[in-house]
């Protein structure tokens, strides 16, 4: 493509509330950008109507423009357009492809057979753990690991996804130059480093409530499957896991305890029809894949101390009283012991006075 073609391209990506729709619309009746920004204002009327035709005819803002011509032309980043022989095939699948792509890293990504993973922004530390395991084992087997770069569930999966081979893809709702939430910046730099950082909006383009679930359609779409690892029933993950289900992509989840509520969004999706998966083996297998599991499958040395604590304790959240009425202790002996668990790594402990076993 040459440079007065993505400039046609980004400008009328640039047109304010243009938007997907409209913008294919446009280029359904004139073919392509440059032809579209020349047209008269009437012919953009009986394509758009009037309010955006005349957006259209006034043009893109040149100061915009320009910024985003110079952040495309900086190392690393990169925009795709629906033209580029390199748009990844996924998102030509489904129903609303972006016209344009930002992107910021190893583009060679969006070539490789990924899978995503989503979850709880709020997840408990077995979640993190699980989501983190899955993602590298995943990562290790050929597939990159696509998610919303969210705290919690997203974070860990983009961890787990950079820790082995395949990296990792951050789909995000804001322009790439801006980092939400500010507490993943590292994270969002280390992927945009190793991994690739991804949006359909424009630079400038803040966090609005909107956006998010625009962006789990790309999550979705990007991949071959979705794994929901802890989501509750009014989830965000769920609406990824509908966007796979209309896009005819595979949706995984990871069961918990009946008593979780984030564990009952992945528990409706496993009654919808979802596969549940115990290991990442339970994927890998669905797709073909031989395995090289190093994650969540791996043999864990059991911790040695305090054995009947840890069957006392569960696998679900239990506050100090309950475990001592189930192993006959005193509080105070209780409590030396679960610290010295919590050293250990085999038991963490949660808000509100409760402790949870982890693998």
């Amino acid at each position: 493509m040459t440079g007065a073609e993505l400039k046609a391209w980004l400008g009328l990506g640039l047109i304010p509330r243009l938007g997907p729709v409209g913008f294919r619309k446009l280029l359904s009746r004139f073919g392509n950008p440059e032809a579209a920004l020349g047209a008269s204002k009437a012919a953009l009327e009986q394509v758009i109507g009037p309010a955006l035709a005349a957006s259209v005819a006034e043009g893109p803002d040149a100061q915009q423009l320009a910024g985003s011509l110079n952040w495309a032309a900086g190392e690393h980043n990169r925009i795709l357009t629906l033209a580029d022989k390199d748009y990844p095939r996924g998102l030509l699948e489904i129903s609303d492809p972006p016209p344009l792509l930002y992107l910021k890293g190893e583009s060679r990504l969006l070539q490789q057979d990924a899978l995503a993973i989503v979850g709880s922004r709020n997840a408990t530390p077995q979640g993190i753990d699980n989501a983190e395991a899955f993602a590298r084992d995943l990562s290790n087997n050929g597939f990159t690991v696509v998610s919303g770069l969210a705290l919690g569930i997203d974070a860990a999966a983009h961890r787990g996804g950079l820790r082995g081979k395949g990296s990792s893809i951050a789909v995000v709702a804001t322009g790439l130059d801006s980092v939400y939430p500010a507490r993943n910046r590292d994270l969002a730099h280390e992927i945009s480093q190793q991994g690739l950082l991804l949006s359909e909006f424009a630079l400038g383009t803040k966090p609005l409530a909107g956006n998010f679930p625009r962006r789990n359609r790309l999550i979705s779409g990007l991949a071959k499957g979705v794994l929901v690892v802890e989501a509750a029933v009014k989830s965000g993950s769920l609406i990824t896991a509908r966007y796979a289900l209309e896009q005819g992509r595979e949706v995984f989840a990871i069961p918990g305890s009946v008593h979780s509520p984030l564990s009952r969004g992945c528990h409706a999706l496993i009654k919808q029809g979802a596969k549940l998966v115990e290991t990442s083996t339970d994927i890998l297998e669905e797709f073909g894949r031989q395995t090289v599991l190093e994650g969540t499958t791996r043999k864990h040395t059991p911790a040695l101390r305090h054995p009947l604590l840890l069957r006392g304790i569960g696998f679900d959240p239990v506050d100090l009283d309950t475990i001592c009425t189930r192993c006959g202790l005193t509080a105070e002996k209780a409590s030396a012991m679960l610290l010295e668990l919590e050293l250990d790594g085999a038991v963490v402990k949660l808000a509100g006075g409760k402790f949870q076993r982890v693998r």
